[in-house]
């Protein structure tokens, strides 16, 4: 496709609130699919690291 100006690009033919709301989207979900893992592995360590804690002191 050619554009004639860089607004006419991001204009997309007048589709361009749905095609970047669809790529914000997009972007969040493949972030939040790398960050909720790391999140939760971190969580489960630190209870882990609790959990042995509280048996190491019985």
């Amino acid at each position: 496709m050619s554009f004639e100006s860089f607004a006419d690009f991001f204009a997309m033919g007048k589709h361009g609130l749905y095609v970047w709301t669809s790529y914000g989207i997009s972007l969040a979900v493949l972030a939040l699919n790398v960050a909720l893992p790391i999140l939760a592995r971190r969580r489960y360590l630190q209870d882990e690291a609790r959990r042995l804690r509280r048996e190491n002191k019985q």
